[in-house]
This record gives C-alpha cells, sequence and structure tokens, in this order.
C-alpha cells in the first residue's frame, strides 16, 4: 500500500523502516528535514511540506500522524482537512486522549473524511519486535487498512477495538497498567537494596533468574536485566520519573466509572513523589523508561 507518515520521531522512523522493509511505499514528512533526508535514504519517498505529502499520495489517501498527543495534532490534523478529500483516511497514531478521538471524527465526517485512532506500543524496540496497535473508528477502514497494520505489528498484535475513542481508550488503560506494573519492580528492588543482604545481591541475575519460569517474567524484566549490565545500582542516573498524560487520564477514567484502582493511582502519585527525593526503586523506573521507550533521563552529578 501507499501511504504518508508525518512524524518520524521514536516510533515514527522505524515504523517507515518497518513498513519500507514489507514494500509499502512511504511517503515521510517531519517538521524537521534532516530526519526526512536520512529516511529518504533508506527507501522511503520524502516531503518537505504537509502540501507535498498530500501532493504525492493517491485517491483514497492514507496519512498516519505520530506526532505527540495535544495542539499539535489538532493543528495538523486541521491542515490536512483542508488538503484532502472525501474518501481519505487519516490514523492519529500517537497517545491522544479518547474524547479528541470522538470530537476529531465528528468534525471529520462533515467533510466525509475517515478518521481512525491507534493506540501503539512497542518503544523503541517496536522496529525489531513489532508495534501492538490497538485501533477504533469504522470497521471497514479497519479493514482496508489491514495490509499495513499486519507489517507493523507482530503476529495477533493488532486489534479493532470498536468504535472512535475506542483504541486510544484501550491503549490509556494499558499504559496505567504499565504504570502499576513498573511501580511494583520498582519497589520490589528497593526492598532488596535496603535489606541486609544486599551486598550479596547482582540485581542482574536476579532479574534474569525471575525472567526463568517465574510468575513475575517479563519483558520489563528483560529490560531490567539489561539496565543493571550497563549500571549495576542505577547510580548513573536520577529517579526523577516523569508521567505520560495517559496515566493521569487512566485515574480519571477510575474516578469517573467509579472503579477501584488502587495500585494504578498510587504508581501516578509515586511518580509526582519522584521529582522531591533520588530513591533506588524510583530509579529502576526510570531505567525502565528509558530501556523500552527511550524516554530521556536526568543523569547523575555523583
Amino acid at each position: 500500500m501507499r501511504l504518508g507518515m508525518i512524524g518520524l520521531g521514536r516510533m515514527g522512523m522505524n515504523m517507515v523502516r518497518r513498513l519500507i522493509r514489507d514494500k509499502h511505499e512511504v511517503v515521510a514528512y517531519n517538521r524537521t528535514p534532516d530526519k526526512v533526508d536520512k529516511i529518504t535514504g533508506e527507501g522511503a519517498e520524502g516531503a518537505y511540506t504537509v502540501e507535498e505529502l498530500v501532493s504525492k499520495l493517491f485517491a483514497p489517501r492514507i496519512v498516519w500522524i505520530m506526532l505527540p498527543a495535544g495542539k499539535i495534532v489538532d493543528k495538523q490534523i486541521s491542515a490536512l482537512a483542508e488538503l484532502l478529500e472525501p474518501g481519505d483516511i487519516i490514523v492519529e497514531g500517537g497517545n491522544s486522549r479518547y474524547t479528541d478521538d470522538i470530537r476529531r471524527s465528528a468534525e471529520l465526517e462533515n467533510k466525509s473524511i475517515h478518521y481512525l485512532d491507534a493506540g501503539v506500543s512497542g518503544g523503541i524496540w517496536g522496529l525489531e519486535v513489532g508495534y501492538c496497535t490497538m485501533i477504533g473508528g469504522e470497521k471497514k477502514v479497519f479493514d482496508m487498512l489491514t495490509p499495513v497494520l499486519e507489517s507493523l505489528a507482530p503476529q495477533d498484535g493488532f486489534l479493532y477495538c470498536g468504535p472512535s475513542g475506542s483504541g486510544h481508550f484501550v491503549k490509556m488503560i494499558h499504559n496505567g497498567i504499565e504504570y502499576g506494573m513498573m511501580q511494583a519492580y520498582g519497589e520490589g528492588f528497593a526492598l532488596l537494596e535496603a535489606s541486609p543482604y544486599k551486598d550479596n545481591f547482582d540485581y542482574r541475575k536476579i532479574a534474569h533468574l525471575w525472567n526463568q519460569g517465574s510468575v513475575i517474567r517479563s519483558w520489563l524484566l528483560e529490560l531490567l536485566e539489561d539496565a543493571f549490565k550497563e549500571d549495576p545500582k542505577l547510580n548513573d542516573i536520577i529517579g526523577y520519573v516523569d508521567d505520560s498524560g495517559e496515566g493521569r487520564w487512566t485515574v480519571e477514567q477510575a474516578i469517573e466509572s467509579r472503579v477501584a484502582a488502587p495500585v494504578i493511582a498510587n504508581s501516578l502519585f509515586a511518580r509526582f513523589q519522584s521529582r522531591d527525593d533520588n530513591s533506588f526503586s524510583d530509579r529502576v523506573l526510570a531505567a525502565l523508561r528509558r530501556e523500552f521507550g527511550g524516554h530521556a533521563v536526568k543523569a547523575s552529578d555523583k
């Protein structure tokens, strides 16, 4: 298939690479032209304006957006809405709030432009492993994009979740669960670090051990093993842990739905607290975010 990709950040660039590898034709645009130059050298077709990107696509045009959630996405969709034609498709693949998707879908429907919301998980490892993708919107449009989704995702790695907003809703809850899992690992390793046996512990080996048939084995533990290999006590980073909008939105949704979610809520509050101290558990969380998502960490000046 032929499609446009707007946004060549940590995930967008590698998504283009996966698509090219599967023989899709990708027209790629980024606000900074150096990234366009880079991916053009790898087989994509470059565009240096949104107008150029749209002009290089064929009806029905498919434009996939991978930008930070918020006003920048609304601005980009507004620009596209003036350039696209009835029957064209916009896929929002960032971490937008699901209520924004419902609004955008209704606005674009007035122009007969289709809109899909795609919650994408995979971080910087997606190029190798594939991207778990959760999609909301019109089922017939989802079906049209199946070849693209098959190229981006691992086997059984994408799912039609329902009408507009449902894809990003599922991704929001996914990220809330991620918060809780990471917090549990952080607290567990902090307890090991506070124990009288800590001088005997090799945290890389413990993380590796727990992935050998243990009920708490996970990809996150594999990433922790890598982090501890590079920095056995995580002394090179500060345990300052940012939070994405999705963690907050999950807690807000729990309140609105009157669903008890104390683990997820407390993991969000723990991230707030991390900005005032430098505990071992917070350094574990910071290291995990760096390993799976390439998120920036604050270096220690030890």
